[in-house]
């Protein structure tokens, strides 16, 4: 009798095992593997924004003069490294203002709380000191003085600074018309050759673009609506020959 019962509540024992909902056992491993499974996404940490600070520092043909703020050639040049380079932040600022002469350029530095951690310095100043008949003497005197600014602000590294030549605004209907153009053309280049000459002795990375506003003439989509200053056009063409050079140093 005792073999009977025994067995009895056997038969009973598995028969309640196998009543259990299969499905549920199914989901409840599936539950455990997903989530012990390492989601690849959360190996892959974002790529850091980078930030880079640019300061400009110039007259009227960097603070852009009758052209929009987007089309000087700083904004240009900002716009352009950040489809070049992924997931950056271009930090701009623009100390620069029409008619500045290396005088008036010092003063508007002296004005500002200038920083020391930019990873690039453009200057371009020169064409109001010849503009106003101002002596040479003081522009020798007040552009190596900029340039040593200028490097302070780029970390104290010269290689983070980029001189630009003084276009030709000989080339201009206002030009053409005010003054003695070829007299202009002269002056500005004694005013390069003496940028370029001291930019090669202190190892200075200097860009010529006066080429570019000596096309004014015959290119009259280069010269902006006032009849004396580089256009968008114009500016772009700069940005063309400053680009590589801004890469390379901030990379």
């Amino acid at each position: 009798m005792k073999t009977i019962l025994y067995s009895f509540l056997i038969l009973i024992l598995f028969a309640s095992c196998s009543s259990d909902d299969p499905s549920d056992m199914d989901m409840s491993t599936q539950d455990t593997e997903d989530t012990n499974t390492p989601d690849p996404d959360d190996d892959d940490d974002p790529e850091p924004l980078q930030i880079y600070k640019i300061l400009s520092l110039g007259d009227s043909y960097t603070i852009g003069q009758s052209v929009c703020n987007t089309c000087r050639f700083p904004e240009q040049l900002n716009d352009s490294l950040t489809h070049i380079i992924s997931n950056s932040n271009i930090i701009s600022t623009v100390i620069a203002q029409t008619g500045w002469t290396t005088t008036d350029l010092q003063i508007g530095i002296a004005s500002e709380t200038l920083t020391t951690d930019y990873d690039l310095v453009t200057l371009l100043i020169g064409v109001n000191n010849q503009f106003q008949n101002a002596p040479f003497s003081i522009y020798e005197t007040e552009f190596p003085q900029l340039v040593e600014t200028a490097i302070m602000a780029a970390n104290g590294d010269k290689s983070n600074l980029i001189v630009l030549s003084i276009p030709d605004y000989a080339f201009t209907p206002y030009g053409q018309n005010n003054g003695n153009p070829v007299e202009t053309s002269q002056e500005i280049d004694v005013y390069n050759t003496f940028i370029e000459t001291y930019c090669s002795q202190e190892n200075i990375s200097f860009l010529n673009i006066t080429d570019i506003t000596r096309m004014g003439l015959e290119d009259p989509s280069l010269v902006a609506a006032d009849g004396l200053h580089p256009s968008q056009s114009a500016y772009t063409k700069f940005v063309e020959r400053l680009l590589p050079l801004a890469l390379e140093k901030i990379l």
